[in-house]
């Protein structure tokens, strides 16, 4: 009794090693070769390497409705896989699998293609080759990632995707860089229009103007929607540099043009700046960085602006600068020095004027005209100030305790109109002087002029509750400001504090000399004192005095000096 033929799988494309069972007819074996790969719900093939060439011996309808059969006897299959396949078949792997992509552009389909060895038949290498097809997939990622680098609102390439576009234009050769630039459009006030006519008005402002600077762009460059109010452009260089000015010309020019929105002609102004490809970048995104440095400089200029090397190191000092006063005002590191205030009629010492002063751990000094302005940008103005009314206010309760009771002198404080702006100024000084014990009338708060510009009334009202606290109120570096004088009338001031530029020099110039009577009779009629600084003569001093000036500060009577000392000039002066 013969034994039963088991049923085949895929895995049986080939006789079992059953010594019971009866050999298979060469067609019954290719019947079964067939009936197995047609079992397969993907596209499968068996080739047959003979002679050089290959031979399908059997396939599936999958394979057939994939459209890579073809209708020639070298289907496209085998026409473009035949080397690595019959690389497969001269190794010794048993299975192997790679990716396919079979066709171009749109019509592109990708597969995973999988190797598996057949037994050889009449001395002939024999593969079973199958296909995943992962084009949907593939094109769903692109889609995704085309959604990524696009921006919805202007159909321009996104940052992510201007980035990219970068990378791969730009390479790492240096030479090729050299050829392009990166330009950035930011939009100047544009916040002014979703505030009063919406985001949908904004939204369509952009639109427009992302029109207007394809239109002034050449057939090469791209435009990209970097984000907000922010475009990038990546420029060829042809003639060189000067292109990207020409660019950045026609840019302006196009938007000179009013845009029409609703009922509203609205002008729009940007500042642009520029950087070269051909400057030393670690990657593409330093590159657009450097150009958003540049459009800070336009932005106080008012013209296009190109990257220097130079700007970026002194903007990151000031950065590093920013981060260690920071930690300093944080670990309470700044001191104050005093500088005594004259009375010129008498000679007497009335006040100090407390000053700012930084030391770092490694005993390098900054200067305040350097630390202040980075305190005021960064916003650590307002602790930095609040440190000052404290420490000032503590410093002069500490001289009452050594005098054994009130020292006879006033602590005079900076406020920065920053500060003015962002803190609850008139809560700081009662704070302090509730710290230190002290009645309000031993404090002088010194504004600038520059404090008023900003938001008049909302200063006035400030400064009406600094003088409920019962402090004395002067105006600092009178005269090189923009004060309404009419306004000025109004407000609570006590003190006009003459600028050094007026003072120093005086004698010889009768220009300055009669600045200073002005504004001594301005003074005198508003019912103001008045206090000269930068004294550094006797003659100065009595020339002041004669024209009917309160009081003088300068390094005639002392520079300014650590609290011990100015205390000790103080005992001295009153002995």
């Amino acid at each position: 009794m013969m034994a039963p033929r088991v049923p085949r799988s895929l895995t049986a494309l080939d006789p079992l090693p059953i010594a019971a069972a009866e050999p298979f007819a060469a067609s019954e074996l290719d019947m079964m070769t067939r009936r197995a790969v047609e079992l397969l719900p993907i596209p499968a093939v068996v080739l047959r390497l003979a002679n050089g060439r290959f031979r399908i011996e059997a396939s599936n309808d999958a394979y057939l409705s994939a459209r890579i059969s073809g209708e020639d006897e070298r289907p496209p299959l085998v026409s473009l896989l035949a080397g690595r396949i019959q690389a497969f078949l001269a190794g010794g792997d048993a299975r192997d699998h790679f990716p396919w992509q079979f066709g171009e552009a749109v019509e592109a389909r990708y597969y995973e293609v999988h190797l598996a060895r057949a037994v050889e038949r009449e001395g002939c290498p024999r593969c079973l080759v199958t296909l995943l097809d992962h084009t949907a997939q593939r094109r769903t990622e692109a889609n995704l990632r085309r959604e990524m680098l696009t921006d919805s609102l202007s159909g321009l390439p996104n940052r992510a995707g201007f980035t990219d576009l970068l990378e791969q234009t730009l390479g790492a050769d240096p030479h090729t860089r050299a050829n392009y630039a990166v330009v950035v459009v930011n939009l100047d006030r544009f916040s002014r229009v979703n505030a009063c006519l919406g985001s949908l008005a904004g939204d369509e402002l952009l639109i427009t103007v992302a029109r207007r600077i394809r239109g002034a762009l050449r057939s090469g460059d791209t435009l990209a929607r970097l984000g907000g109010d922010e475009f990038g452009i990546l420029l060829s260089l042809e003639t060189g540099r000067d292109d990207a000015a020409h660019v950045a010309k026609r840019i302006q020019a196009a938007l000179t043009t009013p845009f029409r929105l609703a009922d509203f002609e609205i002008r729009v102004s940007c500042s642009i700046g520029i950087a070269f490809g051909a400057d030393p970048i670690d990657d593409a995104e330093d590159l657009i960085r450097h150009a958003q440095f540049a459009v800070k400089r336009s932005k106080t200029s008012g013209v296009a602006e190109a990257y220097h090397r130079g700007a970026f190191a002194a903007a990151r000092e000031q950065f590093g600068l920013e981060t260690a006063l920071r930690r300093a005002i944080d670990a309470q590191k700044l001191r104050l020095t005093f500088q005594p205030i004259i009375d010129l009629s008498t000679g007497k010492i009335t006040s100090f004027e407390a000053l700012s002063r930084w030391r770092t751990d490694d005993g390098q000094d900054h200067s305040p005209a350097d630390f202040i302005p980075v305190a005021e940008e960064s916003g650590l103005i307002v602790p930095l100030g609040r440190w000052a009314l404290a420490e000032a206010a503590r410093t002069l309760a500490e001289w009452d305790r050594r005098a054994g009771g009130d020292c006879g002198v006033r602590v005079a404080v900076n406020i920065s109109a920053i500060q003015l702006q962002r803190d609850n100024v008139p809560l700081a000084v009662e704070q302090a002087l509730a710290g230190a014990g002290l009645d309000g009338k031993r404090l002088t708060l010194e504004l600038t002029e520059s404090a008023l510009i900003g938001d008049p009334d909302r200063v006035a009202q400030t400064m009406q509750a600094l003088k409920r606290l019962g402090a004395t109120l002067a105006m600092d570096d009178f005269g090189t400001g923009y004060s309404n004088l009419a306004y000025l009338q109004k407000l609570p001031i006590d003190v006009l504090k003459m600028d050094r530029s007026f003072v120093t020099g005086m004698l010889a110039d009768r220009d300055k000399i009669a600045i200073v009577r002005a504004i001594l009779g301005l003074a005198q009629a508003l019912g103001m004192h008045t206090t000269a600084e930068g004294i550094e003569t006797n003659e100065l001093a009595q020339t002041l005095a004669a024209l009917g000036c309160s009081y003088g500060q300068g390094y005639l009577y002392a520079r300014p000096l650590e609290a011990d000392e100015a205390y000790a000039l103080l005992s001295a002066a009153s002995a």
